[in-house]
């Protein structure tokens, strides 16, 4: 009987899954700061932004959650930083999704010794939301209240509460206006539904509005509210007042970065056009072409030295194969022997973080394939095009020299992903897919399509035997605010890396459409309207050093 009434129990009582928030995320093995070569202010533990002291605080306790809503209608859990330092003072509290492990910090501050009034208690709070009359599954009753600055003084961050009660005004501090710039709204982190609603609220994660290596724009971690189309006053973030660089790695410390956490790229086992490095394709009979001299191309030095420098994309020069069949189509595929990662080092958000950029060559991009129903055909000479420059990004924290974002660009675009949601190999290398021909990168194997319906452009990603750690042959191309790296003239040439293809691609989209059955022929018309230029055209790209991203922030 005894039995019998615990088989009972396990069937009708289900046992409550954990939510993947209630785990908290950690690199492998995360290098302490001794783990670095010393030198200047690099994963000290503080940074000055010019007269207020900033550390970054990864602990919290729970204030907190709701349990519906947001992403995969798992809620959200809102935190305050624990463990802060003496004299540091709260700024903000943090807001994470309950879709992923907890992986998220906040900076905590506090005034210099020769500018002791950069920090200053709020005189009030504001109302911003209360779960009070929301029927939503959570844990009593939530509210977030907006500090009410003194005269000079803005809030860069939220204080939340689990009752209606006011906050103590000793709970946060506002800072002085001049160490403070706009915010704008980042990725989504919740909302009363599964879906944005632009005419309810929605809690997302903040970023300075003006960011790229000379921005001054400081992420203090913390979130945004929007609340319908009430007019409501948002926070700021900060400001690195400083002209000096010192947080940002020395190249000893951009080396130990790049062993720690150079990506794995696996490339798709069908993939027939692999990497090179720059140089072999130059020493191969790539050809430099001039508008007007086209019958009379020139071989390229192995750097690029002849290559011209500077000017604009102005299409009076590109790229192309050897004029050789054979040797075409042996420099089209690469090759994984002869292939390098090429780095690119920038200050991020005031440069307290730090930007890797991993740039990837390949001679040839292959052609599009498109996925009708359950037929995937070939487009032909559609999207295929000499040239492609493919990169991941690694975001590192200059206060402990901890990865905490990576990005994947995807052709026009790309996704950037909290360390917490990627796969590692090795220790703290992220694990990067390459698709087939096209070479866009995911964090995941399998088929992304673009388009709706369950039809559209393929991406293919899967682990085949071709393999690619970018640290092994890693090379430093670009690190503007070190003297001691010098580029190599073939990253300031500024033309397309391949020939612009002069075809009507309507005329080659009605050639596919012609053996297609009936059916499938609307089909086929809806899958490539919307599709990006960069994925149906056949057009070389502009190098790295061309790329908005080279200077600014990256396209999510």
């Amino acid at each position: 009987m005894g039995i019998l009434i615990s088989l009972l129990a396990n069937i009708f009582i289900k046992k409550k899954k954990p939510l993947p928030i209630e785990t908290i995320f950690k690199l492998a093995s995360e290098p302490e700061p001794p783990n670095f070569p010393q030198g200047n202010g690099f994963a000290t533990g503080t940074i000055d932004l010019g007269g207020l002291q900033v550390c970054q605080v990864t602990s919290f306790n729970k204030i907190w959650a709701t349990h519906e809503g947001g992403p995969d209608n798992l809620g959200s859990t809102f935190y305050e930083p624990s463990a802060i330092p003496d004299n540091y003072h709260v700024l903000g509290h943090y807001s994470q999704c309950n879709n992923k492990p907890l992986f998220g910090w906040v900076l905590v501050a506090k005034s210099s010794a020769n500018d002791p009034s950069s920090l200053a208690m709020p005189i009030d709070y504001s109302l911003i939301w209360s779960s009070e009359s929301q029927k939503i599954k959570r844990d009593k009753t939530g509210c977030i209240w907006l500090p009410v600055p003194p005269n000079g003084y803005k809030p860069v961050g939220y204080v939340v509460t689990n009752s209606p009660e006011k906050p103590s005004l000793e709970k946060i501090r506002c800072v002085r206006s001049d160490f403070t710039e706009i915010v704008e709204f980042d990725r989504w982190i919740w909302g009363l539904t599964n879906e944005i609603d632009p005419n309810g609220l929605n809690v997302y994660g903040s970023r300075p509005k003006d960011r790229g290596a000379q921005a001054t724009g400081v992420s203090i971690g913390s979130f945004l509210v929007q609340n319908g189309l009430a007019d409501l006053s948002l926070p700021y973030c900060l400001k690195n007042n400083t002209n000096t660089l010192l947080a940002m790695p020395t190249f000893a410390q951009i080396e130990a970065l790049i062993q720690a956490y150079s990506p794995i790229i696996y490339f798709h086992p069908d993939e027939k056009y692999l990497p090179s490095t720059v140089n072999w394709y130059f020493e191969n009979g790539a050809l430099l072409y001039q508008k007007g001299l086209e019958n009379n191309p020139s071989p390229i030095e192995p750097d690029g030295s002849n290559l011209p420098q500077g000017g604009s994309d102005d299409d009076s020069y590109w790229l192309d194969l050897p004029i050789d069949d054979s040797a075409k189509d042996r420099v089209k595929k690469g090759g994984l022997d002869n292939a390098n990662a090429y780095f690119h080092i920038k200050p991020m958000f005031g440069a307290t973080f730090t930007d890797i950029a991993i740039w990837v060559f390949y001679p040839f991009n292959g052609p599009a394939r498109v996925k009708l129903e359950f037929v995937t055909i070939s487009l032909g000479k559609i999207g295929q095009h000499v040239g492609d420059w493919e990169h991941l990004t690694l975001r590192v924290s200059n206060f402990d020299g901890s990865l905490k974002y990576v990005y994947f660009s995807e052709h026009s675009g790309g996704t950037l992903l909290d360390a917490s949601q990627i796969e590692f190999g090795n220790g703290n290398k992220p694990v990067a897919y390459a698709s087939l021909n096209g070479h866009a990168f995911y964090s995941k194997p399998g088929l992304v399509l673009q388009g709706k319906g369950g039809n559209g452009i393929r991406n293919d990603t899967a682990k085949g035997k071709a393999v690619m750690d970018t640290g092994v042959r890693a090379a430093v191309v670009a690190a503007e605010y070190l003297t001691m790296v010098e580029e190599p003239p073939w990253l300031n040439y500024s033309r397309k890396w391949g020939p612009k293809v002069s075809y009507d691609i309507v005329k080659e989209i009605e050639k596919v459409k012609k053996v297609l059955p009936g059916k499938l022929k609307e089909v086929f018309e809806k899958a490539v309207s919307g599709v990006p230029n960069e994925v149906l055209g056949e057009e070389g790209p502009s190098g790295p050093k061309m790329k908005n991203n080279w200077n600014g922030d990256e396209k999510y």
